[in-house]
């Protein structure tokens, strides 16, 4: 009994805790279903409020595009009035404008039409006037003009011609006072420069016993310098001083930058004497390159080939009657620059053809041909314009003058060479016989080298021991001295001495 009971005490329980979970569940059920509403409405009412907020910006918006549009609309419609108004005003110029073109052409028209017909009476007047004239005189139109040209003729000839005399005497005055105020003031302003006829350099020493160093034993040291030089080295008794005599300025040149490398190196025996030397010798090309580019950049001739550059640099070394060329060269460029200036001629081609005027002068020793020859070969070679060219090659009149320019360089050349105290014959005939006395010794076989020394009373002669033994050298020495008698004049007497050395080298190793 209890257990049915108490199964019916559950069940009633359970079906109650049914009961009561399904009325909680319905109770739920309707407060969410509350809230939704409320939301739901909320949403609504956001969102109408959010259309109305749209709405009206819409509106507002919309207004301000229609005001705007319209500000457009009515601006353009004002300036549309006002280019109207601006067309017909024009138009009414216009219209006026043709009026009073038609007025001014009608008025032309009728002038033409009265000057038509003033002329038509002028043409009876004079026809009927030469009629009347012909009838008086008895002659024809043709007639009555010869006749009249040939008074005039007659009474103007002596006039003429005296008119043209006086202006041909007074033109001719003018340009000969002219010409001689160009060339004086060329000269003026150049007139400062004048030449050397200096045949030594002196050399300074420190102290005797670098004099000592420089003799050498029994004078060694000064026969080496001498025979790798080609030069005389003089000394006497002054102090602090060795005198270094030779024609030819290379020569001069070589053994005094020689000398004093040697000096400064301390060690001062003929090998290195001889090493010096033949560095020196490349070294003076270097002086030679830096002489050409100061010349060219003094004249303001630019743009030379740097070969033609050393060729040029050489005519610092070359003398002619006692001048230095490159500096006679130099001298004449800024004469013909300033004669050119003041003639209106071509400046730039009047000082290159002054300065490259004695280019050939370089090489005349080793190629043949005057110097004037030589130089056009050279110029032609290196591509110098054709216009100095011809004003180069007229200097000496071998060839014609072809521009203003060669002649002003021939005329630069004269003034430069015929001042007071540019050039001295004597010095130019002194350095020539020497020149032609080595031409003599070194023509002959077997010879390597030869220097005119002593003021010409001297010349050493050093030969190739291979190809000339000591009875050949004597023979030769005789040979050499028969053909300077026989060939030259000189004063006094000169010595020839023939030098035939033998080396013998060889290396350890």
């Amino acid at each position: 009994m209890s257990l049915k009971l108490l199964v019916l005490l559950l069940g009633t329980t359970a079906l109650g805790g049914a009961v009561i979970g399904f009325v909680f569940r319905w109770l739920l059920v309707l407060a969410r279903k509350g809230s939704i509403e409320l939301e739901i409405k909320q949403i609504l009412l956001d969102a109408r409020e959010e259309a109305k907020r749209i709405s009206t910006e819409a509106e507002e918006l919309s207004r301000q595009k229609v005001f705007i549009a319209d500000a457009e609309i009515r601006e353009k419609e004002e300036k549309i009035t006002r280019g109207e108004d601006r067309v017909f005003k024009r138009e009414e110029a216009l219209d006026r404008k043709q009026q009073e073109l038609d007025t001014e052409i009608a008025n032309v028209k009728l002038r033409i039409e009265e000057i038509k017909s003033i002329k038509e009476r002028a043409d009876a007047l004079l026809a009927e006037r030469s009629k009347e004239l012909a009838r008086v005189a008895n002659l024809s139109k043709e007639q009555a003009k010869e006749q009249l040209f040939e008074e005039l003729k007659r009474e103007s000839d002596e006039d003429f011609m005296m008119r043209i005399a006086k202006l041909e005497r007074d033109g001719m005055e003018r340009l000969e006072r002219r010409a001689r105020e160009i060339i004086t003031t060329a000269i003026h302003r150049m007139g400062n420069s004048v030449a050397s006829d200096t045949m030594a350099t002196a050399v300074t020493i420190p102290n005797d016993e670098i004099k000592g160093k420089i003799i050498g034993k029994e004078g060694r040291n000064i026969k080496a310098l001498e025979r790798a030089t080609g030069v005389e080295v003089i000394i006497d008794d002054t102090p602090g001083s060795i005198v270094l005599s030779s024609f030819d300025p290379i020569r001069r040149a070589i053994a005094r930058m020689a000398l004093e490398n040697l000096i400064l190196d301390g060690r001062i025996q003929p090998a290195k004497i001889e090493e010096v030397v033949e560095k020196t010798k490349t070294e003076i090309n270097k002086v030679m390159k830096e002489k050409a580019e100061a010349a060219a950049f003094e004249t303001g001739v630019l743009n030379l080939d740097p070969r033609l550059m050393m060729i040029l640099g050489r005519l610092h070394f070359r003398t002619s009657y006692g001048q230095s060329v490159l500096q006679h060269s130099i001298e004449m460029a800024h004469i013909a620059g300033m004669i050119a200036d003041e003639i209106g001629a071509n400046s730039a081609t009047a000082r290159a053809g002054a300065l490259l005027h004695d280019i050939g002068k370089a090489l005349d020793h080793e190629v043949q041909g005057t110097h004037v020859e030589i130089g056009r070969r050279i110029l032609q070679k290196f591509n110098v314009h054709e216009d100095v060219i011809k004003a180069m090659q007229a200097h000496h009149e071998e060839y014609p003058y072809e521009t203003v320019e060669s002649v002003i360089v021939q005329v630069a050349d004269a003034i430069s060479g015929g001042r007071p105290g540019a050039r001295r014959d004597s010095v130019e005939q002194y350095m020539k016989r020497l020149a032609d006395i080595e031409e003599i010794a070194n023509s002959f076989p077997g010879v390597e080298k030869c220097y005119a020394i002593a003021a010409g009373r001297e010349v050493r002669v050093f030969v190739r021991p291979d190809e000339t033994t000591d009875f050949a050298a004597r023979e030769l020495a005789r040979n050499i001295a028969l053909r300077i008698e026989n060939e030259l004049k000189y004063p006094g007497e000169i010595r020839i001495m023939v030098i035939r050395e033998s080396r013998s080298i060889e290396f350890a190793r």
